[in-house]
C-alpha cells in the first residue's frame, strides 16, 4: 500500500509538468470532460469541447419535440440539457457547424474510428488470410478495485471449442487513451495470431486483451497504472482462470504491454514476479522524467534483482527505433536494470511509437512464448 501511494503521488507530480519527449501536452477542458451526464431525474446533460465552433446541436434517437439548445461556455465547452428522458438506450451524434460528429468522448469513441489497410497483395503477416481463424470474444467481468463491470477481449485459437487441452495465457495491454478493442482492431492481433498458428510458428495459447484505460476523477492518466495493476491481479486473472481452459501456473503465464500498457506491465510483473515467466515491455519505461519514481525503482531493482532473475524466463524491452517518443526514457530505465545486474534483452524495430512497431512486436513475441 505504501508503494502504491508513493507511485500515485509521484505520477501526479509528473502529470502536472510537460514531458520533453512529448508524452504529455498542454491540458484542455476536454481532458476531463464527460460528454453525457445522466442526472437523478433522468435529465441528460450533453457536452462537447469545440472552442472554434459557431453552432452545436445533437441528433439521433432523441425527443424531436424538445430539441436540446446548446450554450457555449467561456472555456470552449458547449452544453445543453434534455429534461426527463424516458429510460432506455439512445443513439446520438453531435452536429458541429453542420457536420456530423460522433462523440469523441464516448467510452467507445475509439472503436468508431475507420481503419485503413495498406497491403496491396494481402500477404503481410497482419492480413486476413485463407487460414483457420480463432475467435475473438468480448467478455465482461466484475472489477473488485473499481466496483464496476469492465470489458476485455479474448482470442482463442481455431479448434479451441472442440478441444479439452489446457493452454497458456498471454495478457496483452494497449497504450494510453486506447481500449481493449485496440489490439484486436488496429493491432490486428487476431489475424497475426491466426496466421502464426496456421504456419506452425507459435504454441497454442489464449491471448487476453484487457482495458488498461481507467477514468481518473482528477484527470491524471498516469494514476491509472497502479489501479489497473490491482485489477489485473484481483479480478482479470481470476476471471480468465475461472472461465477458460488454461494453465494457472507461472510457467504458462506471460504479460506484454505497449507505451502506457508497458508501464502497467512493469507495475504488475515487478510486484508479482512469481506469477509470470515472460515479460515484454514495448515502447515504454518507468514514469518518464520523474526523479522520485526512478529513485524508488533504483532501490527496488537492486533489492529484488535475484528474485527477478530467478523468475523471469524472458524479460524483453523493445522500441520502434530512435524516432520512438519513448526511446530516451526507455534507455534511462534500462540503466537501472543494468546497475542492478538484472538480465534482459533489448530489440528495436521500425515504426517509431506506432502500431507499425507494435504489430511487429506481437509477431515476434508470440513465436517465442511458452517454448
Amino acid at each position: 500500500m505504501k508503494k502504491t501511494l508513493l507511485l500515485l503521488a509521484a505520477m501526479t507530480a509528473f502529470a502536472a509538468s510537460a514531458d520533453a519527449q512529448g508524452w504529455m501536452r498542454q491540458p484542455t477542458p476536454n481532458d476531463t470532460l464527460r460528454s453525457t451526464v445522466v442526472l437523478p431525474d433522468n435529465s441528460v446533460v450533453f457536452q462537447i469541447y469545440a472552442p472554434q465552433a459557431q453552432s452545436v446541436a445533437v441528433a439521433g434517437d432523441l425527443p424531436w419535440d424538445k430539441p436540446a439548445r446548446f450554450v457555449k461556455q467561456e472555456n470552449g465547452v458547449w452544453k445543453a440539457r434534455l429534461n426527463n428522458m424516458v429510460e432506455g438506450i439512445y443513439r446520438y451524434r453531435f452536429i458541429v457547424d453542420g457536420m456530423n460528429v460522433y462523440d469523441p468522448k464516448a467510452p467507445n469513441a475509439g472503436e468508431t474510428s475507420a481503419l485503413l489497410t495498406v497491403d496491396t497483395n494481402g500477404d503481410e503477416f497482419f492480413a486476413m488470410k485463407n487460414v483457420p481463424h480463432g475467435a475473438v470474444a468480448q467478455r465482461y467481468y466484475w472489477s473488485e478495485p473499481l466496483k464496476e463491470m469492465r470489458r476485455l477481449h479474448v482470442w482463442t485459437p481455431a479448434g479451441y471449442e472442440n478441444s479439452t487441452e489446457k493452454l497458456p495465457v498471454l495478457y496483452l495491454v494497449h497504450g494510453g487513451g486506447d481500449t481493449d478493442n485496440s489490439w484486436p482492431g488496429v493491432g490486428a492481433a487476431g489475424f497475426i495470431l491466426d496466421n502464426l498458428m496456421a504456419e506452425g510458428k507459435m504454441k497454442p495459447m489464449v491471448v487476453v486483451m484487457p482495458n488498461g484505460s481507467i477514468h481518473m476523477p482528477d484527470g491524471n492518466m498516469m494514476g491509472e497504472v497502479p489501479v489497473f495493476a490491482e485489477d489485473m491481479i484481483t479480478s482479470i486473472i481470476p476471471f480468465i482462470e475461472s472461465n477458460y481452459r488454461v494453465y494457472t501456473d507461472q510457467a504458462n503465464r506471460a504479460m506484454a504491454g505497449l507505451s502506457m500498457g508497458g508501464m502497467e506491465t512493469l507495475e504488475v510483473t515487478l510486484n508479482h514476479p512469481e506469477m509470470f515467466s515472460y515479460v515484454w515491455v514495448l515502447s515504454s519505461s518507468f514514469a518518464p522524467g520523474n526523479k522520485e519514481v526512478y529513485e524508488y525503482e533504483r532501490g527496488r531493482l537492486k533489492k529484488e534483482a535475484d528474485r527477478y532473475n530467478k523468475n523471469f524466463k524472458e524479460l524483453v524491452f523493445t522500441q520502434g527505433g530512435p524516432s520512438d517518443i519513448a526511446y530516451n526514457n526507455c534507455k534511462e530505465t534500462l540503466k537501472l536494470f543494468d546497475a542492478a545486474a538484472i538480465k534482459y534483452e533489448y530489440h528495436e524495430v521500425s515504426g517509431g511509437h506506432s502500431w507499425e512497431a507494435w504489430r511487429q512486436n506481437l509477431y515476434d513475441l508470440a513465436q517465442r512464448l511458452f517454448k
